[in-house]
C-alpha cells in the first residue's frame, strides 16, 4: 500500500498536500448574539488547567458544576472540563464525570457508565487518600456518603471529611459540617455544623457561606441575626450562587437586617433568575407587576426571557417600546434586536437601523456595534464599510470585545480603512485578550505570519490554543499543523491528531483531510485504512477536492 506523500516545499501555494497549509485571518463577522464562555476568576487555577494539569482541570469543572468562582453554573462546560482531567486518569475528574452521567448533568444520563467511572475513581481516591492527599480524602469521603462506587458509610464518609477539615481544606470543612447538620456518622450538632460552615466560609466556601447565612436567618447553632444573614448571603451571592441572590433580594425587599430597597431587591432577583432560580423569577415577575424599582424596560425583559411570567415576545416588543419612546437606550436597543431577528414583531431591517441609531448616537456600544453590523452587509441602510467602521470604533474604544474584533477585521483588509496590519493586531489583541476566541485566532495568525508584529510561531501557538480551547475549529486546525510541523512547539504527530480530531467532529473539511491522511500513514495513530476513508468522505461530501482526488486513488467513488 503507498504511503501519502505530504508534498511540504509545496504548501505555501498548494493545498493538495496530505497536510494543508495555516489559513489566513477570518474576515468574517460573528453574529450578533454570540457569546464567549467565561473562565473561573482564578487565574492561576485556570492557567494549571489549560496547561493540561488534570487535577486543576476537575477544579475548574467543579467551578461550573456550583456556580462559583465568578462563573454560572453550566454544566456542558462542567462536562468538558472534567473530560480532560478524566481523559488522564485524574481520580476526581473521574468522580466528578460519573456524577455527571449519573444524574445527566450536561451530558445524556448513563448509569453503567457513571457506575464504571465511581469504581475507577474510588479505587484511585482510596491510594491518594492513604497517602495524605486531602482532596482524595475529600471526595472518597463523598463516595462514602452517597455510595458511589461503594456501599454507603457515614462513618467511613466523616473519617475521610475529618482529616483534611482540620489540615484547613475548605471543601472537606463543609462537607464535615453538612454531616454535624444532618447527624450523619457523628451525633447530630448544629452547633458543631456552624463550627465547620464558618471556617470553610471564611476561606471563601461560597455553598458554606450561604448555609452559614441560613443558619444565621434562623437561629440554628447560632444566635439569630439578620445582619450576620445578609453578610454571608452577599459574599456567596457576589460569587454567583442563585440561592444567597434570591435570599439577599428577599432581605432588601422586606428591610432585614439592611435598610429596605426595592431596586437592590430587583438587582439580586434578576442575577438569580438569569441563572433559572425558580422562585427568583417568580418574585421578579411580582415586581415588575407591581413596580417597584423597575421601568417599562425591566417589564420588557420579563416577558422576553420569561422571568415569573409567561413568556411572549410580542408583550415585550410593547413594554420596550414605551420604554425606547421616552428615550431609554436600552430599550431602543433591545426593541430594534426585536425588529432585526422578527420576533415579536414583523422583521424590518429598516425599522432595527433607526432604533440602532437612536441608541448609538447616545452612546450605548452595543447598539454601536450592531449598527456597524448593518452598514457591513447593507442591511436597512446603504452598505458602506466607511460608516461600519465608523460605529464599530466607537463601540470598540468602550471596550465592546465583537466591535474590537470587527474593527480588526477591517484594517486586516483594508476595507473602509486604510489597510494596516499593526492596527489589526492592536484591536485583535484588546479583543482576544477579553476571551474573543475569533479573535484570538486572528491574533495567532498574525504572530504565524509575522503580519503587524514580530513573528513568532510561540506567540501564535499560545493564541491558537487559547482559541482552540474554547472550540474555535479554524484554530484547532493550525494548532494541529504547530504540532504536526513543530513550529512554536515540540513536533508530536499525536497532539497533531488530537486537534485535527477536534476540528473535524465539527464538520471542518480540511482537518478532516488531514486526519484521514494521519489514519492512512500511521502517524500519531494505528494505521487504518478504512478510518482514513471514512474521513475523506466526509471532507468530499463537503466539495474539498484534495480528498475526492485520494478517494478516487483508493477506487472509492462514493461520497
Amino acid at each position: 500500500m503507498k504511503k501519502i506523500t505530504y508534498l511540504l516545499l509545496a504548501m505555501v501555494v498548494c493545498c493538495s498536500s496530505a497536510y494543508a497549509q495555516k489559513r489566513k485571518s477570518s474576515s468574517r463577522t460573528k453574529t450578533r448574539t454570540e457569546q464567549t464562555v467565561k473562565l473561573p476568576d482564578d487565574a492561576e487555577l485556570v492557567a494549571k488547567a489549560k496547561a493540561g494539569n488534570a487535577r486543576a482541570q476537575a477544579l475548574v469543572a467543579e467551578c461550573y458544576a456550583n456556580g462559583t468562582h465568578g462563573v454560572k453554573k453550566n454544566y456542558k462546560e462542567a462536562v468538558k472540563w472534567a473530560q480532560k482531567s478524566a481523559d488522564q486518569g485524574d481520580a476526581v475528574g473521574l468522580y466528578q464525570l460519573g456524577v455527571y452521567y449519573d444524574k445527566g448533568q450536561g451530558v445524556a444520563s448513563n448509569y453503567t457508565k457513571a457506575n464504571s467511572l465511581y469504581k475507577q475513581a474510588l479505587a484511585k481516591l482510596k491510594v491518594e487518600a492513604e497517602n495524605g492527599d486531602k482532596i482524595s480524602q475529600c471526595f472518597l469521603g463523598r463516595c462514602y456518603r452517597f455510595g458511589y462506587g461503594t456501599d454507603k458509610n457515614f462513618t467511613e464518609a466523616v473519617k475521610w471529611f475529618r482529616l483534611p477539615a482540620e489540615q484547613g481544606y475548605a471543601y472537606a470543612q463543609f462537607n464535615l459540617a453538612l454531616s454535624y447538620a444532618k447527624g450523619e456518622g457523628v451525633s447530630q450538632s448544629y452547633t458543631e455544623a456552624v463550627k465547620w460552615f464558618r471556617l470553610a466560609a471564611e476561606q471563601g466556601h461560597a455553598e458554606a457561606q450561604l448555609i452559614l447565612a441560613l443558619c444565621y436567618y434562623d437561629g440554628e447553632g447560632v444566635s439569630q441575626s439578620y445582619t450576620e444573614a445578609v453578610k454571608w448571603y452577599r459574599l456567596a451571592a457576589e460569587q454567583g450562587v442563585a440561592e444567597a441572590q434570591s435570599n439577599l433580594a428577599l432581605c432588601y425587599e422586606n428591610g432585614y437586617g439592611i435598610s429596605q430597597s426595592y431596586t437592590e431587591a430587583v438587582k439580586w432577583f434578576r442575577l438569580a433568575a438569569e441563572q433559572g432560580h425558580a422562585e427568583a423569577q417568580f418574585n421578579l415577575g411580582v415586581r415588575y407587576y407591581n413596580g417597584d424599582g423597575v421601568s417599562q424596560f425591566n417589564l420588557a425583559l420579563c416577558y422576553y426571557n420569561g422571568y415569573g411570567i409567561s413568556q411572549s415576545y410580542a408583550e415585550a416588543v410593547k413594554w420596550f417600546r414605551l420604554a425606547a419612546e421616552q428615550g431609554n437606550a436600552n430599550a431602543q436597543f433591545n426593541l430594534g434586536y426585536c425588529y432585526d431577528n422578527g420576533k415579536g414583531v414583523s422583521q424590518s431591517y429598516t425599522e432595527a437601523v433607526k432604533l440602532y441609531r437612536l441608541a448609538a448616537e447616545q452612546g450605548y456600544a452595543a447598539a454601536q456595534r450592531n449598527l456597524g453590523y448593518c452598514y457591513e452587509n447593507g442591511e436597512g441602510v446603504s452598505q458602506s464599510y466607511t460608516e461600519a467602521v465608523k460605529w464599530f470604533r466607537l463601540a470598540a474604544e468602550q471596550g465592546d470585545a465583537d466591535a474590537q474584533y470587527n474593527l480588526g477585521n477591517h484594517y486586516y483588509n483594508g476595507e473602509g480603512v486604510s489597510q494596516s496590519y499593526a492596527e489589526a493586531v492592536k484591536w485583535y489583541r484588546l479583543a482576544a485578550e477579553q476571551g474573543d476566541a475569533d479573535a484570538q485566532y486572528n491574533l495567532g495568525v498574525c504572530y504565524s505570519n509575522g503580519y503587524g508584529v514580530s513573528q513568532s510561531y510561540a506567540e501564535a501557538v499560545k493564541w491558537y490554543r487559547l482559541a482552540a480551547e474554547q472550540g474555535n475549529a479554524a484554530a484547532q486546525y493550525n494548532l494541529a499543523y504547530c504540532y504536526y510541523k513543530g513550529e512554536g512547539v515540540s513536533q508530536s504527530y499525536t497532539e497533531a491528531v488530537k486537534w485535527y480530531r477536534l476540528a473535524a467532529e465539527q464538520g471542518d473539511a480540511e482537518a478532516q483531510y488531514s486526519l484521514g491522511a494521519f489514519y492512512y500513514n500511521g502517524d500519531g495513530v494505528a494505521k487504518n485504512r478504512a478510518t482514513a476513508i471514512r474521513w475523506w468522505k466526509k471532507a468530499a461530501a463537503q466539495g474539498y477536492s484534495p480528498a475526492q482526488e485520494y478517494l478516487r486513488e483508493e477506487g472509492v467513488y462514493d461520497w
